[in-house]
This record gives structure tokens, sequence and C-alpha cells, in this order.
């Protein structure tokens, strides 16, 4: 397995720096990108970061990194909340699953506070901006060492 770490980034996610930027922040999606390249490289990880507004996107994205990817960070955005669809393809992935959101989706509506992510995630981070994308590369680096220790 490769040392590749898929990043899908889900509705809406390419308007971040515009859209409610007292919840989301004021970095763009590629500001997180560049962020997110740079630290996966310090950690002699690569990345391949997408973006989409569309359901089926993201599933052909998971199905995509079976077999190319040791790991997938996802941040679905509003099919965390509603997509069993794309439960179903992350549990049919074969390597770690990293959730993460920007805002502590248990701080905000109910509607948001169930993720259908979660229950096929190795863990959950969210609540700390854009830096849930660190700790999730973090996160998959320190699993890979304790995989080959």
């Amino acid at each position: 397995m490769t040392a590749t770490v898929f990043i899908l980034n889900g509705p809406n996610l390419n308007l971040l720096g515009e859209r409610e930027p007292e919840i989301y922040g004021h970095e763009t999606l590629a500001d997180i990108e560049a962020r997110s390249q740079a630290h996966a490289a310090s950690l002699g990880l690569d990345i391949d970061f997408r973006q989409s507004n569309h359901e089926g996107d993201m599933i052909d994205a998971i199905h995509e990194a079976r077999g190319k990817a040791c790991a997938l960070i996802v941040n679905a955005g509003g099919l965390t909340h509603t997509s069993v669809a794309l439960h179903d393809a992350l549990n049919a992935f074969d390597g770690h699953v990293i959730e993460v959101h920007l805002s502590n989706i248990h701080r905000r509506e109910a509607f948001r506070h169930h993720s259908y992510v979660a229950s096929a995630a190795t863990g959950s981070i969210c609540g700390f901006g854009s830096h849930g994308y660190v700790m999730a590369l973090d996160a998959v680096h320190n699993m890979r060492e304790q995989q080959t220790a």
C-alpha cells in the first residue's frame, strides 16, 4: 500500500472563506490544501486533495482510493448528516478513515449531531477549524508508524 492519503471535501466547501466565516473561518479551501500538502510532505505522505458538490463524485473518489490510498480524510459537509450511500462506500474502503469538520457539529443545530460518516470512520475530529486537517494527517502518520513497529 502506498503512502497516499485522499482528502475528500464535500458540498459547499469550495465556498470556504466566503460562506459563513463566523462559523467556518476566513481560510479558503486552497489555503487548507496548501497547508495540508506541506504538512503531509513533512510526514512523508502524498495527498490527493479533492472537492465535489456531488454525492456520486464523492463515492466514486472513495472507490478510486481503494488499493491506491492508505487512508481517507473526509469532510463530507452536509452529506455527513444525510448520506447512507457515502457511509456504505466508506465501509468498503480497507484503510483508515478520518472524519474532519471545521466546526463542532455537536454544538450546532440538532440535525448536524448525527453523522453517517462517523460510524464508518476510524476517528473523528471536529471544532478545530482547518487545523483539523493537520491533526488528521498526524493521526494517519501515527497509525502507519504503529502498524510498522
